[in-house]
Order: structure tokens, then C-alpha cells, then sequence
């Protein structure tokens, strides 16, 4: 895999930015169905691209690895950092 087939299943699957495993998989199921070649609106191409770009991010996002720190916390929690500011004084 490299970056740019990378990029295109993430375009293929019309994904804007950060995503989960689930909500992937919801948009795979909403996609399949519209695509589905049983389907009025159904294309046998374009559902064989959303099955492999489904695969293909699926596999990244499972094999994704985060550096166990307070940096990276951070980065996939950035509600929970705590500020300085008057609003989140006890």
C-alpha cells in the first residue's frame, strides 16, 4: 500500500477526516447499499472499488498503532485537556 491508493479509498469511501472503526463501517453499509448491483441505482463497478477501499482502510485503522503518552492522549482527546482558563477553574 502506498499513500496515494491510500488516499483514494479514503476518497472512494467519501471520508472527510478523523474516523472510527464503526463509523467506517457504517459508511461501507450505507454506500454498499446505494452501489449494490441488485439495487435500482447499483453499478457492479463502483461497489467492487467500495469493497476494496473498505479493506484497505479497515486494515490501516486496525493495525494503527498511538504512542502510549500524554501527547498523544491529548491528540485524540483534546476536550479533556485541561486549560488554564477561567472556564475550567473549580
Amino acid at each position: 500500500m502506498n499513500f496515494a491508493k491510500f488516499q483514494e479509498a479514503v476518497d472512494t469511501l467519501e471520508i472527510a477526516s478523523k474516523i472510527t472503526q464503526s463509523e467506517l463501517k457504517k459508511k461501507y453499509q450505507k454506500l454498499s447499499k446505494i452501489y449494490h448491483p441488485d439495487m435500482p441505482s447499483g453499478d457492479d463497478e463502483k461497489f467492487k472499488e467500495i469493497n476494496e477501499a473498505y479493506k484497505l482502510v479497515s486494515e490501516y485503522l486496525q493495525n494503527f498503532r498511538f504512542r502510549l503518552d500524554e501527547e498523544e492522549f491529548y491528540e485524540q482527546n483534546p476536550f479533556l485537556r485541561k486549560s488554564k482558563d477561567w472556564f475550567y477553574s473549580y
